[in-house]
């Protein structure tokens, strides 16, 4: 369902289901109970300026009855955000692909405080594209390779890419060496991964088959730590954080896995010690052969 506002300053509008019927005279009553959150009075206001609009794009009123509109769109207000101070760096970019090097500590898509502080925001910005769209997802913590469709016509062709697992993505991980350490390289590991609703960490079911798959190669190590290349043939939430805190080697720095810690702001001098890599596919447009490589480094791989 296409939004009748356009993108503004990055960022695409909100669309919200409301009711056909229940105990409320009005869409804006709806409103005010379902964001009780919020002040009342400020999101009425919002009303009166025109600001929540229906698929037409037409202004609703603080008056407009329950059950005349099912979906309503409208901007969201943008937090106060702190700035993060890394840049995204171009790759490659023509009329169909964007590829950029991602810092850490950025996100991907706007996501709770981060706004305007997103990957796909800052991009849009830049070009002045609203039709730009993330093919994949990196989490925040995450640097390196990400792919946007630049337009609408042949984003699907690349999706499918994904979809497919017809793209091989490389990524590189550093973990602290355990005192004890004997595994040998290369290993493969699957795992049965479950995201919750509502949890921030996946969870491995041991009793069911498996659902994830990661080829651990050894690069480098030290007496302090192992640095890896990891080949996933799944792409499953955390996945690779989950892999190697299964055989005893988390990432650096990883607050999530092996152990969730309590939220601290970011340290910008510890970043997650995970790089994604390299990006290789047959393009499927031209047909031909494409190969991306990050020139990001982890700071903590062995010199």
């Amino acid at each position: 369902m296409r939004s009748p506002l356009p993108v503004r300053d990055g960022v695409g509008a909100t669309r919200l289901h409301v009711p056909m019927s229940g105990p409320w005279p009005t869409v804006s009553a709806y409103m005010v109970e379902r964001f009780f959150h919020l002040d009342p009075e400020r999101l009425l206001r919002r009303f009166d300026r025109g600001e929540i609009v229906a698929f037409d794009g037409s202004a609703l009123t603080r008056e407009t009855p329950l059950g005349v509109e099912e979906f309503v769109w409208y901007y969201r207000e943008p937090p106060v955000e702190v700035e993060i101070p890394f840049d995204l760096e171009i790759v490659h970019h023509d009329d169909d692909l964007l590829v950029v090097d991602k810092p850490h500590f950025l996100p991907t898509t706007p996501a709770g405080k981060y706004v305007q502080n997103s990957a796909l925001v800052r991009l849009r910005r830049d070009f002045d594209n609203p039709d730009l769209t993330p093919i994949h997802r990196l989490d925040r913590a995450t640097a390196g390779l990400l792919m946007f469709s630049t337009r609408p016509q042949t984003r699907g062709a690349y999706q499918m890419l994904f979809q497919d697992r017809a793209i091989e993505k490389v990524y590189e991980a550093v973990s602290a060496r355990p005192a004890d350490w004997t595994r040998s390289f290369p290993q493969t590991v699957r795992l049965h991964i479950e995201k919750f609703r509502g949890q921030v960490c996946v969870v491995v079911d041991p009793e069911r088959e498996p659902n994830s798959e990661t080829l651990i190669e050894l690069i480098d190590q030290s007496d302090h730590v192992i640095h890896t290349l990891l080949r996933p043939h799944t792409g499953k939430m955390h996945q690779l954080r989950v892999h190697l805190a299964s055989i005893g080697i988390g990432i650096l720095h990883d607050n999530l896995y092996p152990v969730l810690t309590d939220e601290q702001p970011d340290d910008h001098d510890r970043p997650l010690q995970l790089l994604a890599r390299e990006l290789r596919f047959v393009d499927p447009l031209s047909g031909r052969p494409r190969e991306f490589v990050t020139r990001r480094t982890l700071q903590y791989a062995p010199r």
